[in-house]
């Protein structure tokens, strides 16, 4: 989380434990990467926890290093493709699993990308007025093209499925990158990051109303 490491370990054993509850409801093989995504975030928020250790104690630079990437691996490779994918897997409808495969590519170019910029440039987390800011070389222009066509791989996905609910898990997603750009912007990815976490909590209502629905289809049919 971005305001303390007390902080990222409290909201990464509340959204791991969530995550876990959320495995529970998997009925079918292709939910399981979309129950998943908040045992993931979890994990992401306790490494950032660690980097906030790391950070002020000054000490274990290997340890440092090593949460650093997890965060940003997770961050910046794991969810561009993810998210799509995960969605890909629920839907049904052709012309939609169409576009969804389409953001996937997009998400796949995305992760490529800062695949290569972790590998080919340094990355330095550092504290800046009560956030985690990881300092990189990356060449910004072809940044703030990645980001964009991060946002569309992330995003869009969600309002292209035809799972019910989905929807309201976009605008809110939405609405905490738009506050997070305002607000944080030199903090995003750690702020959004924490957001998002927060947000991810909704999958579990998602699984829950759609296969609480199913139920009655048959009842309702007899």
């Amino acid at each position: 989380m971005c305001f303390s490491a007390e902080a990222s370990f409290a909201g990464s054993a509340v959204i791991s434990a969530i995550g876990v509850v959320t495995l529970t409801k998997v009925k079918k093989p292709a939910q399981i990467p979309f129950a998943a995504i908040p045992f993931i975030f979890g994990i992401q928020q306790c490494a950032e926890g660690i980097v906030w250790i790391t950070l002020k104690s000054g000490t274990a630079d290997k340890l440092q290093s090593t949460s650093t990437y997890i965060f940003l691996i997770t961050a910046l490779i794991i969810w561009p493709m993810m998210v799509p994918f995960s969605i890909w897997l629920l839907e049904k409808g052709k012309q939609r699993k169409k576009i969804l495969a389409g953001l996937i590519a997009a998400g796949g170019i995305v992760s490529l990308f800062y695949t290569c910029c972790l590998i080919l440039y340094d990355v330095y987390p550092q504290i800046q007025n009560f956030h985690i800011v990881y300092m990189d070389e990356f060449p910004r222009a072809l940044v703030r093209i990645a980001f964009v066509i991060y946002l569309v791989a992330t995003i869009t996905p969600l309002f292209v499925s035809s799972v019910k609910r989905m929807w309201i898990f976009g605008v809110l997603l939405a609405v905490s990158c738009l506050i997070s750009g305002i607000f944080f912007v030199e903090y995003l990815t750690s702020v959004w990051c924490f957001f998002a976490a927060l947000i991810s909590v909704m999958i579990y209502a998602i699984l829950r109303q759609n296969q609480s629905e199913a139920k009655q289809i048959p009842e309702a049919t007899a």
